[in-house]
C-alpha cells in the first residue's frame, strides 16, 4: 500500500485516464468505442451504474463519467467464467479470494449447480434448472417460505413480471436493496409530501438559488452530477456541503468536456463545507430553523408564511418544539465552528428557491427518518416545495432501484396497487406486508429450508452481519442467483444453490418477435428505454424478463398470465404496466422515437399527495447514544474504486489511498489520544445484543474527519454492523452510525 496527499478536484484527465485504461484492459477496443459511443444516448445503452438524469441535450463527444465506463468494463469484460473455470476453483478455494478478484474472472456463460457437500459448481440445463426450482417452490408447506429479492439494476419489465409472480405465487416478500438505501427517505418523504421519491427536476437545478448536499459524495458516486452542480453555479445558485468528510468532487471539478477541465483546471464546487459530526444531521437543521424563525419575527419575509398557512400542516407543533431547544448546545453537538452556521444562516435569509440533495450519509441511521424529515421542515419553512428551483432531491444510487418501487418490487405494497392488480389480472393478490431485508436474513437464519431468489444483486456483501448473513444463505433449502458475474453470494449457496447467467445491458436480447428494448425509471422519475449492441457471448445467455417467465409458468402455470406469450415481444409486458401503474398508460406510445416521460409527482406541482392533503411538519427527536471515552462512531463508505459492492480497483485516488481497503480513516488528535502506533495492525471490535463482531488486520490512516469519528470501507467492515441496528419505520441497517473500539496488540 501507499498513501498520498488526498485530491482537492475530481475529474479531469486523470479521470479520463484511469476509465479509459480500465475500458482497454477490459474490452478490445473497437468494443470499446461502439459501446461508449451508445451509453446514456437515446435510444442507447442507460448506464448500469447510479441513477443520475440524462440532460435533455446529450453530448456526442460522451455522455458518461469516470465511473460509468468502470462499471460497463465491468459488465462487458471480454473475459468469461465458464464451466471449465467453475472446475478448476472450488467454492473454498474461492471463499478466500477478494471481491476484486471474484469480479474480475469474466461474465457467466451457462446456468451453474451446487449441491450440499460439493466443492464446486457444474453445468446443467435450463430445462432441468427450471424444473427442480419450480418443483421446490411448490413444495413449500407456504408461499411465505419463499424470498424473492431485487437488485436495482433490474429493468422495469423484468420487476413488473417479477412481482407479479411472486404475487400470484402467494407472497408479498420480496426485499430489495432500497430496504438497505433509500427506504428510509421513501418513508420520510410518503409521510410528509405524499410521494416517496424527490420532487426536482435536473432543470430546477440551473433555476436554484441555493443547493444543499449533506451526506453524499457525487465524485465518485454520481459523478455526473458535478456537471449539474457546475452548471447551476454559473447561473448564480450557491452550494453548501454538509458532510464529515471533505470529498475532492465537492471541493472543485475539472470537466472533462471544457478546454480548461482537460487542462487541470477546476471550477469550485463548494461555496461553503460543513464538516459536520457522523449523524448530528437534525441538530444542524433544527439550529438553522429555530434562528430563521426568530430572524422572522424583525423580518418575516424570511419564511414563506403564506406558503406555510396554505399549503401545510402541523406548523405549531413544529414551532413549539424547535423552542423548548437550546441553539447553542444543538451547535456544540454538531461539532461546527459558529462562523460557518452564520454564514449558511445568511445564505437561507436571502435564498428561497433551495433544492436539498441527499444519499446514505443521512439514510443509514437509527434516526434517518428523523434526519430527511427535519430537511423538509426546512424547505417548508422557506416555501421550497412546488416552484422552480427547489424541492427535494434524494440521489439514488442504482440505475433502475427507483423504477424497482414503481413497478411493485416492496414488501410493503399499497392498497391502491394491489387492487390494480387484482382488477387487471382477476386474482387476489396477497395483502399482508412481506419481510423486508432484514427481517428475511433474520427469517433465513432461524427458519433453515426457505427458498432464497436474488434477481441481481449482491446480498451477502451488501448486508450488515457479514457473519449472520452467510450463515442465513446456507440454511436455505435453496438459493437461486440471477447474475451477469460471479459474486460472494454464490459462495454460500444453501442445500442447493444455482447460479442463472442473465443478459447485461450491453447485451442484445432477441426473442421471438425480434430485438427487444427494456426501460428504466431515473432517480427524478423520468422514464426512458434501453437497448444493448453486443452479440451475446453464449447462446446459454437469457434475459431477466425471459427467466422469470419461465419459472413461473412452470410453478404457477399459465391461467392468470401467459408467460410464454409476454416474453415473445416485450411490447406485451409494457401493456400490462400500463393498464396495473400509475403513469404508464399508453406505455409504449410515449416510448416511441426514443422518448423520455416523466411520471406523475404531486410535490413537484405544489400538490401534496399525502394523508392530509398538505406537506407536513413533524417533530423529530435528537439522535439518542452515547459514547464511552474509549468509544468512537464509525460510518461505513465506499472507495473510489468500487459501485455499491462491486470492486473496480483497489485504489481510492481521491482520497490518497492506494492498493488496501483494509483501512480506518482517523482524526490525528484521535490516533494520538489513544496512543496508536500507525506502523502496527489494529482490531475494531463492539457488542451489540451481548454479541461481540470484530474486523482485524485494518492499517490507520491519519485523515480529515471530525473527533471521535471514524470511516472504513463497506463491505470490508460491514460485519461490525449488528443487523439490529437498524433505522426506526424503515429498518434501513444504520451502517454509518456504529459504535466501535480500538485496540493494538
Amino acid at each position: 500500500m501507499k498513501t498520498g496527499k488526498p485530491a482537492n478536484s475530481a475529474a479531469g484527465p486523470k479521470a479520463v485516464y484511469h476509465a479509459m485504461s480500465k475500458a482497454f484492459e477490459a474490452m478490445k477496443l473497437g468494443k470499446t468505442f461502439k459501446i461508449l459511443g451508445d451509453l446514456n444516448q437515446k435510444g442507447g445503452i442507460d448506464c448500469p451504474g447510479c441513477a443520475w438524469p440524462d440532460p435533455s441535450h446529450r453530448s456526442k463527444l460522451g455522455e458518461y463519467c469516470e465511473n460509468g465506463v468502470k462499471a460497463i468494463a465491468e459488465e462487458a469484460m471480454d473475459a468469461n467464467a465458464d464451466a471449465a473455470f467453475f472446475a478448476r476453483h472450488s467454492i473454498e478455494m474461492m471463499r478466500d479470494q477478494t471481491d476484486y478478484w471474484l469480479g474480475h474472472q469474466g461474465r457467466l456463460t451457462q446456468p451453474m449447480r451446487i449441491k450440499k457437500g460439493e466443492a464446486h459448481y457444474s453445468p446443467v440445463s435450463w430445462n432441468e434448472l427450471f424444473d427442480t426450482i419450480a418443483s421446490k417452490l411448490c413444495g413449500l408447506a407456504s408461499p411465505n417460505d419463499g424470498i424473492f429479492y431485487t437488485s436495482g439494476r433490474t429493468s422495469n419489465e423484468a420487476a413488473f413480471l417479477y412481482q407479479l409472480f411472486v404475487r400470484i405465487f402467494g407472497t408479498n416478500n420480496m426485499p430489495d436493496c432500497s430496504n438497505m438505501c433509500h427506504e428510509s427517505s421513501g418513508i420520510a418523504l410518503s409521510h410528509t409530501l405524499g410521494i416517496g421519491k424527490g420532487s426536482v427536476k435536473l432543470e430546477d437545478f440551473y433555476q436554484s438559488e441555493l443547493i444543499l448536499i449533506v451526506g453524499q459524495n457525487p465524485g465518485t458516486n454520481h459523478p455526473r452530477m458535478l456537471s449539474a452542480l457546475k452548471k447551476a453555479k454559473s447561473h448564480g445558485a450557491k452550494i453548501v456541503v454538509i458532510n464529515p468528510l471533505k470529498e475532492a468532487g465537492l471541493i472543485s471539478f475539472e470537466d472533462p468536456q471544457s478546454v480548461a477541465g482537460m487542462l487541470g483546471i477546476g471550477s469550485s464546487i463548494a461555496d461553503l463545507y460543513l464538516q459536520i459530526r457522523i449523524n448530528e444531521d437534525v441538530a444542524l437543521f433544527q439550529a438553522l430553523s429555530l434562528k430563521l424563525l426568530e430572524l422572522s419575527k424583525d423580518r418575516p419575509n424570511i419564511i414563506d408564511s403564506a406558503f406555510i398557512n396554505e399549503k401545510t400542516d402541523g406548523f405549531q407543533a413544529f414551532k413549539s418544539h424547535l423552542e423548548t431547544q437550546d441553539f447553542q448546545q444543538l451547535i456544540e453537538r454538531t461539532g461546527l465552528p459558529m462562523d460557518q452556521i452564520e454564514q449558511l444562516i445568511q445564505l437561507l435569509t436571502e435564498r428561497h428557491q433551495i433544492i436539498a440533495c441527499w444519499a446514505m450519509g443521512l439514510t443509514q441511521h437509527v434516526n434517518a427518518v428523523d434526519n430527511i424529515q427535519e430537511i423538509v421542515n426546512l424547505l417548508l419553512l422557506k416555501g421550497s416545495i412546488g416552484k422552480p428551483g427547489a424541492g427535494t432531491c434524494p440521489v439514488r444510487g442504482h440505475s433502475n432501484v427507483q423504477g424497482d418501487r414503481t413497478m411493485g418490487i416492496w414488501e410493503r405494497p399499497s392498497k391502491e396497487f394491489l387492487d390494480s392488480l387484482a382488477s387487471t389480472f382477476n386474482f387476489e393478490p396477497p395483502r399482508a406486508h412481506g419481510v423486508d431485508v432484514v427481517a428475511a436474513i433474520q427469517l433465513m437464519h432461524e427458519e433453515p429450508g426457505k427458498v432464497f431468489m436474488a434477481m441481481g444483486g449482491n446480498l451477502l456483501s451488501a448486508a450488515p452481519d457479514t457473519a449472520y448473513t452467510k450463515t442465513a444463505l446456507e440454511n436455505c433449502g435453496m438459493t437461486i442467483h440471477v447474475s451477469t458475474k460471479l459474486n460472494r453470494s454464490h459462495l454460500y449457496p444453501g442445500d442447493i444453490g444455482f447460479i442463472l447467467p442473465c443478459l447485461g445491458r450491453t447485451d442484445i436480447i432477441q426473442e421471438q418477435s425480434g430485438i427487444q428494448k427494456l426501460t428504466v425509471e431515473n432517480s427524478m422519475g423520468m422514464v426512458h428505454s434501453t437497448q444493448g449492441n453486443q452479440k451475446p457471448r453464449s447462446e446459454h445467455l437469457l434475459s431477466e424478463p425471459h427467466i422469470i417467465s419461465q419459472i413461473a409458468s412452470r410453478t404457477v402455470g399459465n391461467k392468470i398470465v401467459n408467460w410464454d406469450s409476454l416474453i415473445q415481444d416485450y411490447d406485451q409486458i409494457r401493456e400490462l404496466i400500463g393498464k396495473s401503474v400509475k403513469g404508464f398508460e399508453s406505455f409504449n406510445e410515449k416510448l416511441k422515437n426514443n422518448a423520455v416521460f416523466e411520471l406523475p409527482n404531486g410535490p413537484r406541482k405544489g400538490t401534496f399527495t399525502n394523508d392530509i392533503g398538505k406537506a407536513r411538519f413533524t417533530v423529530n427527536s435528537l439522535p439518542d447514544y452515547h459514547l464511552e471515552e474509549d468509544e468512537l462512531m464509525m460510518m461505513t463508505i465506499r472507495s473510489h474504486d468500487q459501485f455499491n459492492t462491486t470492486i473496480y480497483g483497489m485504489d481510492d485516488r481521491y482520497r490518497g489511498i492506494y492498493g488496501i481497503r483494509m483501512v480506518v480513516l482517523m482524526n490525528k488528535s484521535d490516533i494520538a489520544a489513544l496512543a496508536l502506533d500507525l506502523q502496527k495492525p489494529v482490531t475494531l471490535y463492539n457488542t451489540y445484543g451481548q454479541k461481540t463482531r470484530k474486523v482485524e488486520g485494518l492499517t490507520i490512516i491519519p485523515y480529515n474527519i471530525p473527533r471521535r469519528c471514524i470511516a472504513t470501507y463497506f463491505p470490508e467492515c460491514n460485519e461490525l454492523v449488528p443487523l439490529q441496528l437498524k433505522a426506526r419505520k424503515s429498518n434501513t441497517p444504520a451502517s454509518k452510525s456504529v459504535k466501535v473500539k480500538i485496540s493494538q496488540a
